[in-house]
């Protein structure tokens, strides 16, 4: 929520979905835009950037990069946050 850039016409906003897995397996994300937010275009404001987590079945929480592979265990689940999108327009 809220993570679309500020402008005449606001971003729209990014997605929140969760994987959980059922095996152990090696899991791998190739994601854009995890570091550096999505611009703004016409004096619009840049959005939220994204973020992707691993958060582990006895509860610890691992970044995961914008580009990774990883393993995973069952009851393990993929956060994917995606970044908004860049607002429009200097914002009134």
């Amino acid at each position: 929520e809220n993570s679309g850039g500020d402008g005449k016409f606001r971003g729209g906003n990014g997605v929140h979905r969760c994987l959980e897995f059922l095996q152990p397996m090696t899991a791998a994300i190739l994601s854009q835009h995890r570091e550096m937010a999505p611009s703004g275009l016409a004096g619009g404001e840049d959005a939220a950037p994204g973020k992707n987590s691993l958060q582990k079945a006895n509860g610890d929480t691992i970044r995961i990069a914008a580009t990774e592979s990883f393993q995973v265990e069952p009851g393990d689940i993929l956060i994917i946050d995606t970044p908004g999108g860049g607002g429009y327009g200097t914002p009134d």
